[in-house]
C-alpha cells in the first residue's frame, strides 16, 4: 500500500518500549504527529536520527507536533536503547509487521545479498495532522 498526502493516515495501537498501548487516534485532534520507521536500534544511522529528534524536540513541540518511532524490534531492546539515548519520545514496537506493512514502510528483504533479512522496517517519515489527514509522506 503507497500512502500519500491527503490519505487518512491508518489507525493503530501498538506497544511502546515502557509497554504501554499507544494508540495514533488518541493524538487526533490534539497534536500533529511526526511518524518515523527505522529499521533496527542500536545501529549507527539509526542512533543519529532519533538522537536527531531527541535534540531537536523543542522545534517539534513548538509546532504542536508528538514524535512517535516504530521499528519491528521488541518492546524490551527498543528500551534499552531508549534509556541508553535518553530519548523523549515513544519507540513503538511493530514486532507483528502489521503497521509498517499498512504504511508501505516495510521491506521484504532488507539489504539483498549482504544481510537478506525479512521484513525489516524501511527508514520513512510520515507527517499527520490533528484531523488524522497525512501532510508528509
Amino acid at each position: 500500500m503507497s500512502l500519500k498526502v491527503g490519505d487518512k493516515a491508518p489507525d493503530f495501537t501498538l506497544k511502546s518500549h515502557l509497554l504501554e498501548n499507544v494508540t495514533l487516534s488518541n493524538y487526533f485532534g490534539k497534536a500533529n504527529v511526526v511518524l518515523l520507521f527505522f529499521p533496527f536500534v542500536n545501529t549507527a544511522t539509526c542512533e543519529k536520527e532519533l538522537c536527531s529528534m531527541r535534540d531537536g524536540l523543542a522545534e517539534y513541540e513548538n509546532l504542536d507536533a508528538q514524535i512517535l518511532a516504530v521499528s519491528v524490534d521488541s518492546p524490551f531492546s527498543q528500551k534499552l536503547w531508549a534509556d541508553k539515548n535518553k530519548f523523549n519520545f515513544p519507540l513503538l514496537s511493530d514486532f507483528n509487521k502489521e503497521v509498517c506493512q499498512s504504511y508501505g514502510a516495510y521491506y521484504d528483504v532488507f539489504v539483498p545479498g549482504k544481510f537478506d533479512y525479512k521484513g525489516v522496517t524501511k527508514r520513512s517519515a510520515f507527517v499527520i495532522d490533528k484531523n488524522g489527514i497525512i501532510q508528509y509522506a
